[in-house]
């Protein structure tokens, strides 16, 4: 089975690109982030025509996450517990829960597409914001994967964190900024004391999958890696191969991220029919 992960950015603008992306390198199951789009603006049959059904979380044009499959999917999620929210209190004192995480299972592989919360500078409250999500759902994590110890899981998607130096082109031009700090890495090593663990890395150790569009940032690869797989031990054992597509930051109109893209070998050992027969 092959799984992958994209920030697109807008389905709507970027459809096309998606769907020949998704045709012509055989994905099987895709999670997407930053839809920026509600259900019903959502460009279904584009997907359909492909072969692929969609199930998303998406409230109006700003973030948003779906799946796009080509297997059945089940047990949909679109939040976690303890998910906090951002923005103005609601009537009953909560805060609204933005579109930012769906769960499905596929094959018995349980897959989250996440959309972190960006934190936008250190002093912001969106800073407060993702640090607490991010919290919470390793608590969900932690919760989970003790009642699920076999189960394979996987939270897929644009984490707006870079885990080392070297996944930013300069580490000083991020002094004093979000992604980079120590409280969000130490988020980010949460989970890896969970047992989980970047599945990609240690098959692709280089490469970033983000170059924002200003200042020529993609030709002067000056980028950052912030969108991972990260995969449970169970998980781990099933992948076989692993990629960052590069060049789907290249062309017209494209996101300003790349899918991160992983194989799994979800075959059983059969019974050896060869085995000599034992008479009694």
């Amino acid at each position: 089975m092959r799984v992958a992960t994209w920030n697109v950015n807008s389905i709507r603008a970027r459809v096309g690109r998606v769907v020949d992306w998704l045709v012509r390198s055989d994905i099987d199951v895709l999670g997407m982030q930053e839809i920026k789009c509600k259900e019903s603006q959502f460009p279904f049959e584009a997907f359909h025509e492909a072969g692929y059904e969609v199930v998303l979380h998406g409230l109006n044009q700003w973030n948003g996450v779906a799946f796009a499959s080509r297997l059945p999917m089940h047990d949909v999620s679109n939040t976690f517990s303890g998910m906090p929210g951002f923005g103005k209190a609601q009537d009953d004192g909560s805060l609204p829960l933005e579109a930012r995480a769906l769960g499905v299972t596929v094959d018995d592989v349980r897959l989250w597409s996440l959309y972190v919360p960006n934190g936008r500078d250190l002093d912001n409250p969106h800073y407060l914001y993702k640090l607490a999500w991010l919290k919470e759902l390793a608590a969900e994590t932690r919760t989970w994967l003790a009642a699920h110890p076999s189960q394979p899981l996987a939270l897929m998607g644009d984490w707006n964190i870079a885990p080392f130096d070297t996944d930013v082109w300069d580490r000083s031009v991020f002094e004093g900024s979000t992604h980079v700090s120590e409280p969000e890495r130490a988020a980010f090593r949460a989970f890896e004391e969970l047992g989980l663990a970047d599945v990609v890395r240690p098959l692709v150790p280089t490469g970033y999958t983000y170059w924002d569009y200003k200042q020529l940032r993609f030709p002067r690869n000056e980028g950052m890696r912030i969108d991972f797989i990260m995969g449970s031990p169970a998980f781990q054992e099933l992948v076989t191969a692993a990629r960052i597509d590069r060049d789907e930051r290249k062309g017209d109109a494209p996101s300003d991220h790349v899918p991160v893209v992983v194989d799994l070998d979800l075959s059983t050992e059969e019974d050896d029919d060869d085995r000599p027969m034992i008479f009694g």
